[in-house]
């Protein structure tokens, strides 16, 4: 079986940066919030869910998934974000176990993730590697990225601290990415690449 890594931290931190560095390594690296959307646009019990559950809004006429509204809602209402995580969660984390499977021959295999904890990912892993960056560069690159305001940077922030405050992982590494620390070098330090 691969030793497998789950790349974690917050909106902003540079998940997506560390995992584009691995892959051109040549590493396999699941993507939860893609493979996430991918699971909730093509499943229609997940549709009915939201719809029911979170609300009917979430949906459009077509039957596809109004994410502006839906992420207005989730990110501005934790309970709603809770039960929108707990429909998802379970989806995934079969996917990963099929995807797992698949390169079963690997090595190594990675897993980008921004709630490591509440997805109950973190009892797939065998070690985290957590990206950190200063809060205010946090704000600045989703503002600039997702073209949002601060208040609704400061919510989604907010709202992945509160779905994470669960007891960390025994094996944890740090990357720091804050623009001043190269990431290469500390990739380097934690795998034989």
């Amino acid at each position: 079986m691969p030793h497998i890594i789950a790349l974690s931290g917050g909106i902003g931190c540079g998940k997506s940066l560390v995992s584009k560095i691995l892959s051109y390594f040549g590493f396999y690296v699941y993507d939860c919030d893609s493979n996430a959307k991918k699971l909730m646009d093509s499943d229609s019990e997940i549709k009915l869910q939201i719809a029911e559950k979170i609300s009917p809004k979430a949906i459009d006429q077509n039957g596809a998934i109004d994410r502006k509204i839906l992420s207005d809602i989730v990110f501005n209402d934790s309970d709603k974000l809770s039960i929108l995580n707990s429909i998802v969660h379970a989806s995934v984390k079969n996917d990963i176990s099929k995807w797992i499977e698949l390169y079963s021959s690997q090595r190594i295999l990675f897993i980008e993730t921004a709630i490591l904890y509440q997805s109950g990912l973190d009892k797939m892993v065998d070690e985290v590697w957590e990206i950190k960056t200063p809060t205010e560069l946090q704000i600045s690159r989703v503002m600039k990225r997702n073209n949002l305001s601060k208040t609704a940077v400061e919510a989604r922030i907010q709202s992945q601290k509160l779905s994470n405050n669960h007891p960390k992982h025994k094996n944890i590494k740090i990357i720091i990415n804050d623009n001043n620390s190269p990431i290469l070098p500390q990739l380097y330090a934690l795998i034989e690449i």
